[in-house]
């Protein structure tokens, strides 16, 4: 796997679909969407914790077994695996990972220690799958919405290099 470089800017896409959990219009997450295979490996390295209601949606088509890890990433973060419009597993308060090896993770619901196939992965800064009630099973329903660019987080974000 190519690695970015680790003083490489982080990515902001904009923001391009929402997931309104469990149909409460109240809690719809807005998304940015990493459909390409360069925004996918970026991801959300080196980007400050995602506020509330905000997250990043990797969509795979077709499905395959998904492994995600924190290389380079600075903010503990769940991660919602999807498959056929459900929540397949969620990997709750992932820390982050400087150096490598980073471990992985994946969709396990057999529990045989291998990566179920999956859609996409939703990821939402540490703690948001529990305070938005997010369990296994849930309905996923990702909706499109007009793009919207996010302001780029402030030069004063500490950042360790």
């Amino acid at each position: 796997m190519e690695l970015p470089p680790a003083q490489s800017p982080p990515q902001q896409l904009p923001l391009e679909a929402r997931w309104c959990v469990a149909d409460r219009r109240d809690a719809c997450v807005l998304l940015e969407v990493a459909d390409q295979p360069q925004e996918q490996r970026l991801g959300l390295m080196q980007r400050p914790a995602l506020p509330p209601l905000r997250g990043m949606w990797f969509p795979f088509r077709p499905s395959r077994p998904l492994r995600f890890w924190m290389f380079n990433t600075i903010a503990p973060l769940d991660m919602v695996f999807v498959r056929d419009g459900q929540v397949l597993a969620i990997e709750r308060d992932v820390p982050t990972c400087r150096a490598q090896p980073c471990p992985s993770y994946w969709a396990d619901a057999d529990g045989n220690g291998r990566a179920d196939f999956a859609d996409g992965v939703i990821e939402l800064g540490a703690g948001e799958a529990t305070r938005l009630g997010i369990r296994v099973g849930l309905p996923v329903r990702i909706e499109s919405i007009a793009p919207v660019v996010a302001p780029r987080p402030s030069a004063s974000t500490d950042v360790e290099e």
